[in-house]
């Protein structure tokens, strides 16, 4: 088998026809209402919130600034429990909130955070729990529900993932307190740069929208120190032509996810994420998991291999958070108390997957893989 000629990359940005894209900016042009909750923004909010099927929604300039706030707005301090295996993001953004992250191993299966192990990481010091709907397979929603509730915890969820993805027809974006979306190009959905919070108070979503625009209230009152998180009239007009054809676009990326899937349940050693009873799937990624020992390749190998074939596959997450050097000193980050995690952290493999993608290209590269084997 011959290398690619072209390099194939683990995602390519989903991209509207630039003229109806141009024909939004004439509108902003004629307006000349760039920032500060402006038409576009006004507009695309409502598309997105019927979309997601949620209460209530806040539009921000990129999925870090919207968890910030999240966070901010829940007034959490202390101690937070969540997950190693997720994007730096995620505990970076209590760090910067001056709160201790607190990492639970994370399910053998799921690859979510282990409900059954959150109780036990449980101290006077802590105020809530940061889960992360992995590669938008949804956490154990109610779980979690009932252990914040017996000990007055505050749920966030990391839903960087989970655009369009429910439960029981239920919107993601209905669980815990506050959910956190991306909009950044690797995603389905994606503004440029771009994120979300949703949430089903009233009342919060009003001190979220204080905080993403300076506390500001009105010209004389500035009642909260917020920080700037509004998304721009340029991105929202991006994400109003982007947004149509989503639907376009799971359909292509499903075509290529049943071909992997057919390939890899005769290839031993390699498994990938099955589809959970009444969840609604939104093909944002496909990754599988390579036991070395049944495969005959570790993950790292196949990874080095498909680079000489122009494949740029990738190890996601890898490596853990609890690895970084200003993590790792942590006593929560003791590979002891997270063996799930180290194990699948070493497995992880995502796939090329993107609409763009051929049907051809993609059996190449899964035939490939079934090559590498035993």
């Amino acid at each position: 088998m011959k290398p690619f000629s072209k390099p194939i990359y683990i995602t390519r940005p989903l991209m509207p026809p630039l003229h109806k894209f141009t024909a939004k900016l004439r509108q902003i042009w004629k307006s000349k209402w760039l920032s500060n909750n402006g038409i576009q923004l006004q507009t695309l909010e409502k598309k997105i919130q019927r979309v997601l099927k949620v209460p209530h929604i806040s539009l921000f300039n990129n999925g870090t600034i919207a968890l910030l706030t999240a966070i901010k707005s829940l007034n959490l301090k202390g101690e937070v429990i969540t997950t190693p295996f997720t994007f730096p993001a995620t505990p970076n953004c209590l760090t910067w909130c001056n709160i201790t992250p607190v990492f639970c191993d994370i399910d053998s299966v799921t690859m979510n955070i282990d409900p059954a192990k959150i109780e036990k990481n449980i101290n006077k010091k802590t105020t809530g729990i940061l889960a992360v709907h992995v590669f938008g397979s949804p956490c154990d929603v109610p779980t979690i529900q009932k252990i914040a509730e017996r000990n007055s915890l505050k749920v966030v969820y990391d839903a960087a993932h989970g655009f369009e993805i429910e439960i029981n027809n239920i919107g993601i974006g209905n669980f815990g307190d506050i959910s956190m979306f991306s909009f950044h190009p690797t995603k389905l959905f994606h503004t440029g740069e771009g994120g979300a919070l949703t949430c089903k108070d009233k009342i919060l979503k009003k001190k979220i929208d204080l905080l993403r625009n300076f506390g500001i209230k009105n010209e004389e009152e500035v009642l909260l120190p917020g920080i700037n998180g509004k998304m721009n009239e340029l991105i929202s007009a991006f994400g109003h032509v982007l947004l149509p054809l989503v639907k376009a676009e799971q359909k292509r990326r499903k075509r290529i996810s049943e071909l992997y899937k057919r390939y890899i349940d005769n290839i031993p050693g390699v498994t990938y994420q099955k589809d959970i009873p009444m969840v609604k799937t939104n093909y944002q990624y496909f990754v599988i998991r390579i036991n070395s020992r049944i495969f005959g390749r570790s993950r790292n190998d196949v990874y080095n291999i498909f680079r000489t074939y122009n494949i740029y596959a990738r190890k996601y997450f890898f490596p853990l958070c609890s690895q970084y050097p200003y993590y790792k000193h942590l006593p929560s980050s003791n590979p002891k108390n997270l063996p799930n995690a180290h194990r699948i952290a070493d497995e992880v493999l995502a796939l090329p997957f993107y609409g763009q993608l051929s049907i051809s290209e993609a059996e190449k590269i899964i035939s490939l893989l079934k090559s590498l084997g035993k």
